[in-house]
């Protein structure tokens, strides 16, 4: 089972509620505790998991995701061998980043109707986080990890996302929550670009099995919802309407 909370997308002011824009909208979901992959339904979707390519800081790295229908270009990238902190299954090899202005992630399809999903193995989950989609360079919505580290910490078993869950490293880095983030792209929603940076600038932002691709299922119970309303909206066309959840945030319509 995965655990859903969503966002409409907007710009994340610092310090305030999120703003939503009425044209677009993502959907962030969290997979069940040690899930390392999505388990959402795809038509079309591709994975890098960052075996091909050597360690090393400032990388310009092209990719096809697994030879799929999806292209994406990194810029700026650290790759970092399997540690505590970082890589799917506790081997291989990981993305990261430690300075301010991250890394970037340009993406490209050859098939219609564009990237509409995007999915991580956010390992040594930190407040610091941050991801930005945009779409022809105009900024769609804006990820804060503290609102999936608060989400984590709200679950009954939240306990079970803490702590590196691979054998290699079983029971290192408890202070962290482990988990796989969904973004669905929803209402025609799609993008193009995707930014990965530290804000304020602390510690790592490590991240494996990044997947792309159109998605045409959404797994897991709507377990916390920041405006019910809002998301019943949001789901009817996809028939994924459940039992009203808690309150968790407030979202201000624009």
């Amino acid at each position: 089972m995965s655990y859903r909370f969503a966002f409409a997308a907007a710009a994340l002011l610092a310090g305030t509620a999120i703003t939503t824009a009425a044209s677009a909208a993502i959907l962030v979901t969290a997979e069940a505790p040690g899930v390392q992959n999505s388990t959402a339904g795809f038509t079309f979707k591709g994975v890098e998991t960052f075996e091909g390519y050597n360690t090393g800081a400032g990388q310009n790295l092209a990719t096809t995701f697994g030879g799929s229908n999806f292209s994406g270009s990194y810029t700026n990238v650290r790759i970092d061998n399997a540690n505590q902190f970082g890589s799917a299954g506790g081997t291989g090899k990981h993305a990261v980043t430690f300075t301010g202005t991250g890394f970037t992630l340009d993406l490209s399809t050859t098939l219609s109707g564009g990237v509409n999903y995007f999915g991580f193995w956010l390992s040594a989950l930190d407040r610091q986080n941050q991801l930005v989609f945009s779409k022809n360079g105009v900024e769609v919505f804006t990820f804060n990890a503290s609102d999936a580290r608060d989400f984590i910490i709200s679950q009954p078993n939240s306990s079970a996302y803490f702590c590196n869950p691979n054998a290699a490293f079983s029971g290192r880095n408890c202070g962290e929550p482990y988990a796989f983030l969904n973004f669905y792209g929803t209402g025609g929603t799609t993008f193009d670009r995707i930014q990965f940076f530290q804000d304020p600038v602390s510690g790592g932002y490590e991240s494996d099995n990044h997947t792309v691709g159109q998605w045409n299922r959404i797994t897991g119970d709507p377990l916390a919802v920041p405006e019910p309303a809002s998301w019943a909206m949001l789901i009817a066309g996809f028939g994924l309407v459940g039992a009203t959840a808690r309150r968790r945030r407030t979202v201000v319509s624009a």
